[in-house]
């Protein structure tokens, strides 16, 4: 009696594994021969209108598992195609169609590519809040999470992406948190609102800046608080180039561009790598300490370095000047081509620096280096030419000639610098009017009072001028 109770259960069991595995079958497959490519020309037309750009569907598809949802492919957005979606697949909670409030389990966004111009017109499709006091109805539809992956933005200069995103809403529909990590893992954020604001934690490893400076962090970690006009990062912590980098910083995005104001420390930066990273040629190595102040008000975040205003004290500590042998330029007063090529070693090198939209003014200038110092002030176009004058004491040499005035000239990729017209005149002349040596050094410091005292008077007969 008990054989034929379990022989009959395992009939039950055997057939009813197999009604299962036809409902999972049909789920799986019927779908695939149900398609809704007929109502994409009026969900085109509807969508357009709303937002008035033109919008177009490659494909519109039911499906069953792993739960019931549709999937679009081929999407695009503009008549330049400013936004494109490769799939996005919408998971409804089946029950909630039938009441007031729709809900959607999660959207699922792949392959996405924005460019500049369609954030530009996100943001100006954003409605405006709600005033206080204003009676909150039910949404006709919420969206409990959003899912990005492989998304790219594509900014006029530069490319964020790829990356995965996902975000938690409640059930008002305001943000509950936010994830996001580039598809290389080298950057990872966390957003998580508080009240009106958001706070922002963010870090990253052999991460590279993807707009402006191609600047490489070993670490990065920036800790803050947003809001939909602003950010203040408290925060800034970063080792680079050997070095390190503490600070603060504040964005703001008003209706168009984007300001700029922080302060930071940096601590040994090996400069030659910094200056490579933003650009520039390698004019110098050293380990840099510097205490900067710095500002900007840029009409696109890409164009930040064009528009930047920088303050600060530094110290560049056992370095080389490439390019330029400075002792050289010093020591043979009668060559204007001295001094060209070759470098100028120093233990350290300090003064100071204000920049002004790529105009770098570099005072009270002070290098010393065994038997070479000197002082002077040299200014740098945006377009890395050269400028200034230093005045370099070379001890040791045979006729004591006191401080030479020297030229700076040329660019950052071929810096040149030379005695002054009345130093290397002076020179000359005591040269051939006395000999080497005795000379030529009686000759420079004639050149030199000659000179400063021109420049005397005719500073003077300025000043009388714009009297």
């Amino acid at each position: 009696m008990r054989k034929a109770k379990n022989s009959n259960l395992m009939k039950w069991l055997k057939w009813g594994g197999l009604a299962l595995a036809a409902i999972v079958l049909i789920l799986a497959i019927v779908p695939l021969f149900i398609t809704l490519d007929d109502t994409i020309p009026r969900i085109e037309r509807e969508i357009s209108a709303r937002i008035m750009e033109p919008v177009r569907i490659g494909g519109l598809r039911a499906g069953g598992l792993p739960l019931p949802h549709i999937a679009v492919t081929g999407i695009a957005v503009g008549k330049t195609e400013d936004i494109k979606v490769g799939k996005v697949t919408v998971t409804p909670a089946l029950l909630s169609l039938l009441g007031t409030t729709k809900v959607i389990r999660s959207i699922e966004i792949e392959n996405l590519v924005v460019t500049q111009q369609a954030i530009d017109r996100i943001v100006a499709l954003i409605p405006p809040a709600a005033k206080p006091g204003t009676p909150v109805e039910p949404p006709a539809l919420r969206v409990e999470s959003i899912l990005l992956t492989d998304a790219v933005l594509k900014l006029e200069k530069a490319t964020f992406g790829p990356l995965d995103a996902r975000l938690s809403l409640a059930g008002d529909g305001n943000l509950e948190s936010a994830s996001l990590t580039t598809a290389d893992g080298k950057l990872r954020a966390h957003v998580k609102p508080e009240g009106s604001r958001y706070l922002i934690d963010a870090s990253a490893k052999d991460w590279k800046l993807p707009v402006g400076a191609a600047i490489l962090f070993d670490e990065l970690t920036v800790k803050g608080v947003a809001t939909p006009k602003d950010a203040s990062f408290s925060e800034v912590r970063a080792k680079l180039y050997g070095g390190s980098v503490t600070g603060s910083l504040h964005l703001g995005w008003p209706k168009k561009g984007l300001q700029l104001k922080g302060t930071a420390a940096v601590s040994r930066v090996e400069i030659g790598s910094l200056l490579q990273a933003v650009g520039k040629p390698k004019s110098m190595s050293g380990k840099l300490n510097a205490r900067p102040e710095f500002s900007a008000n840029a009409p696109a975040a890409d164009r930040i370095a064009d528009f930047l205003r920088l303050d600060t004290p530094f110290d560049i500590q056992q370095g080389v000047l490439h390019g330029v042998d400075i002792s050289k330029a010093a020591t043979s007063l009668i060559s204007k081509d001295a001094g060209k090529g070759g470098e100028t070693r120093f233990d350290k090198l300090s003064g100071h620096l204000a920049m002004d939209r790529g105009t770098r003014r570099l005072t009270q200038l002070n290098i010393a280096s065994g038997s070479l110092s000197g002082d002077g002030q040299v200014t740098i176009s945006p377009k890395d030419a050269l400028s200034g004058r230093i005045n370099a004491t070379v001890k040791g040499v045979s006729v004591a000639t006191g401080a030479v005035p020297l030229n700076v000239a040329g660019t950052l990729d071929k810096p040149l610098i030379y005695p002054s017209g009345g130093t290397m005149a002076g020179a000359a002349a005591g040269t051939a009017v006395l000999g080497p040596g005795l000379g030529t050094a009686v000759g420079v410091r004639v050149g030199k009072f000659t000179e400063g005292l021109t420049e005397g008077l005719f500073g003077k007969k300025e000043e009388k001028k714009k009297k």
